[in-house]
């Protein structure tokens, strides 16, 4: 669109000394005359366009006024970038890149160094270790889905291995705890509901669009999908799993013991995240409380010894 592009050179030179049509007109893929045309608009809405001549010649923005107007600051900027390339590491949305290349158009050329090596300081990267092309591709559609306030259909399998067809209403795209999740409504349950990106498969977007409900998913709890209510968990740790621990839980859910161990107490849905949790730690955790949690460890546990004790 023209505006657009007439806002684009705008930012451009605000922060560029002088730039020429020529380069006007390969950046954005349109003839010089055009470029002509909008400098023209750009000047009758007040902006001060001055024309330079000679051979380093060019437009560019009378200085007082460039100086009054600089809206972001180099710091502003490189915040700006660092999310939005933090984001599209995963989505590859060309309206994101659109808006990185207008944001680091505003950047001067003589501070271009220092931004490289400012993103080297900080990176931010929302795709999880072993993000499949899959998976991007699924986060692109329904990113588009909810952009364009489309239902999407797909089959959604839980952690029994259970599969149901579920129409959805999607809403948001939720980065947390090394995963991505779909929020949305569901219209199977007729109920809001998180739906785990690894989980969905045979995703197709739907021609129908859906009006969007009241709804902020500040107010929505990844734990709405656990048909279970908490249990309180006591759990009791080595001194070896000290490292995991600490990152994992918050400092005051760990109480620290004489001997070294560490003891845990938590309350978290009873579901099969939690047994494949505690297993996943080994020999390195016991669970203290409740009995009944205890009890179907023990018995998973003599089940797997059964295992690899058949195979010798």
């Amino acid at each position: 669109m023209r505006i657009d592009r007439m806002l684009a050179i705008v930012v451009m030179l605000l922060n560029r000394e002088r730039i020429t049509a020529r380069e006007l007109a390969e950046k954005f893929e349109v003839s010089i005359r055009t470029i002509y045309r909008d400098l023209e608009a750009v000047n009758q809405a007040g902006v001060p366009v001055v024309s330079y001549s000679g051979s380093d010649g060019g437009f560019g923005i009378m200085e007082n006024y460039k100086i009054d107007r600089q809206l972001l600051t180099f710091n502003d900027m490189l915040a700006i970038l660092s999310a939005l390339k933090g984001v599209n590491t995963t989505l590859a949305d060309q309206e994101i890149d659109r808006a990185i290349e207008k944001i680091s158009s505003l950047v001067p050329r003589e501070r271009n160094d220092e931004l490289e090596l400012r993103y080297e300081q900080l990176v931010i990267d929302v795709s999880p270790w072993g993000f499949r092309e899959e998976d991007k591709r699924k986060l692109k559609e329904l990113y588009q889905a909810i952009t364009d306030g489309k239902l999407v259909e797909f089959t959604y399998g839980n952690l029994k291995g259970e599969k149901t067809l579920r129409e959805a209403e999607p809403m948001t795209l939720l980065f947390k705890g090394y995963a991505w999740y779909l929020l949305g409504y569901c219209r199977l349950r007729e109920d809001f509901r998180s739906f785990k990106l690894s989980r969905i498969s045979e995703l197709t977007v739907l021609d129908q669009e859906f009006t969007r409900r009241k709804y902020s998913y500040r107010e929505f709890p990844i734990s709405k999908n656990h048909n279970n209510s908490p249990i309180h968990l006591k759990l009791r740790y080595s001194p070896e799993a000290r490292p995991n621990v600490e990152e994992y839980f918050n400092p005051e859910n760990i109480t620290y013991q004489d001997d070294g161990r560490l003891i845990v107490e938590v309350d978290w849905p009873e579901d099969e995240w939690v047994y494949g949790h505690i297993l996943s730690y080994g020999e390195q955790v016991e669970v203290l409380e409740p009995e009944e949690i205890r009890e179907k460890i023990r018995k998973r546990v003599a089940k797997l010894y059964e295992v690899y004790h058949n195979m010798v």
